[in-house]
């Protein structure tokens, strides 16, 4: 093809070989030019040069160089394009080989298994001079202290908002993870709540807990409302119907959206792509996923295992979170090694997280938490920053909790008895096998 002959014209008459080193450029995307790539390699290993014209015209008299007046990149995106069409015929090739002597099946493990074969067509590797771009960070320093709430947004919890100003738009993976029924959900709907309080448009993908409910919590938040009596229909002096509805009409003042959503909107199938188109059509300014493992990878392939697909579907959010500019936060829970009995503050540490390390890595904030209830009927909330790339790890926040008004008040060391008990998961009794891995192929994530 007359691509490869401009490629070889062009690495000879610019006399330098990084197109080929920095492209990773191999003779099998030289097909019919295999020779002559194989040359100016050896030439240049021997020589340290890239062989002149006449020499290179004395070892291939046939060759015609062809000088092509387009940018290198152009050049390089012709020769995997070219490169990439050969492997597809050659795979095609293949498939219908199988499908007309074979069948369906034995075609379509091949399509499976075959693909993983392919060998990756761009192998340019981009890297950015940092050095010579600090003007440009000065300025972006600038904008954020002058505009910060368009670089970020607060959590309502005024002592994180204090330390990190908020959640960061874009690039931004926060990991809330704790035991069963330690408050997990209820820290990412506060954070939820209180975000869309402030004027902005949040998704919140609940896969156990109905639409309501979380709007139940939603006013317990807001509001400072009995949880119970909006769920059981309990109302009496304290709390009436008409101070509900009073409450109601107050809503409509908010300017900010919760939007939630359930995997029943997905057909049961929840993943990345699905999640991005959802953000783009409510133009959501951040997203809460309340459990990652419910989330499918679209990247699985025959033998996965969860912990490769947890870490799969992590790096997606992540490059989600990037890619449309919006801070994305995901409840997971913690394995049984993350309950502390020597120390009730204890909270769990990040190799506790279920089923995948790879959640951490690429996280950008981490979050463990532990809920304690005292012998007085008190409770309290613990969080422990684990991670914060950029930032200072090992600060606890601490708060006492009163979970049916939805209230939290920071609260000091001091402020917590030294004995109280920490909050224990309920007792599962022993199961057979298979129904234990159908428990947790679908582990709940819900917290009271």
């Amino acid at each position: 093809m007359i691509v490869h002959i401009q490629a070889i014209t062009r690495i000879i008459d610019g006399k330098d070989y990084s197109f080929i080193e920095n492209n990773h450029l191999t003779k099998e995307k030289f097909p019919g030019y295999e020779d002559e790539f194989d040359y100016i390699v050896e030439y240049h290993d021997k020589y340290g040069v890239i062989p002149d014209d006449a020499t290179f015209q004395s070892k291939f008299p046939e060759f015609e160089f062809d000088s092509a007046d387009i940018p290198d990149d152009a050049l390089l995106d012709y020769l995997n394009d070219a490169y990439a069409s050969a492997q597809v015929q050659k795979f095609k090739g293949k498939l219908d080989e199988l499908l007309s002597s074979q069948g369906g099946i034995e075609a379509l493990n091949f399509i499976k298994s075959g693909t993983d074969s392919i060998p990756n067509v761009n192998e340019r590797v981009e890297s950015q001079e940092i050095i010579g771009l600090v003007k440009d960070r000065v300025e972006h320093s600038l904008d954020v202290s002058q505009n910060v709430r368009d670089w970020f947004i607060p959590t309502g919890f005024d002592e994180l908002d204090k330390d990190i100003e908020g959640f960061q738009r874009g690039d931004e993976l926060v990991v809330l993870f704790a035991r069963t029924n330690q408050g997990k959900s209820w820290v990412a709907e506060k954070i939820a709540s209180y975000m869309s309080e402030q004027g902005y448009r949040i998704g919140y993908f609940s896969p156990e807990m109905k639409e309501q409910d979380i709007g139940y919590r939603f006013d317990t938040l807001h509001g400072h409302l009995s949880n119970n009596a909006m769920r059981l229909g309990r109302f009496d002096d304290s709390f009436s119907v008409d101070d509900y509805r009073a409450y109601a009409d107050t809503l409509s003042k908010l300017t900010g959206k919760l939007f939630v959503t359930r995997p029943k909107n997905f057909n049961r199938k929840v993943t990345v792509s699905k999640l991005r188109q959802w953000i783009k059509s409510d133009m959501l300014d951040a997203l809460f996923i309340d459990g990652i493992t419910y989330l499918t990878d679209e990247r699985y392939k025959r033998g996965d295992s969860k912990t490769i697909s947890l870490t799969n579907i992590s790096e997606d959010l992540m490059e989600l979170s990037a890619e449309l500019k919006i801070p994305i936060v995901v409840v997971v829970q913690a394995n049984r090694g993350g309950i502390s009995e020597k120390d009730s503050t204890d909270t769990p540490e990040l190799e506790n997280i279920r089923d995948s390390d790879g959640i951490a890595q690429n996280a950008s904030i981490v979050y463990a938490i532990k809920q304690l209830k005292t012998n007085t009927g008190e409770t309290f909330l613990i969080f422990d920053n684990k991670k914060m790339r950029g930032g200072e790890v090992g600060k606890s926040y601490k708060y006492r909790w009163k979970i049916n008004t939805g209230e939290f008040e920071a609260v000091s060391d001091e402020d917590i008895p030294k004995d109280a008990p920490p909050s224990k998961a309920k007792h599962i009794e022993k199961e057979p096998t298979a129904g234990r891995k159908r428990r947790e192929s679908k582990e709940a994530e819900d917290d009271y």
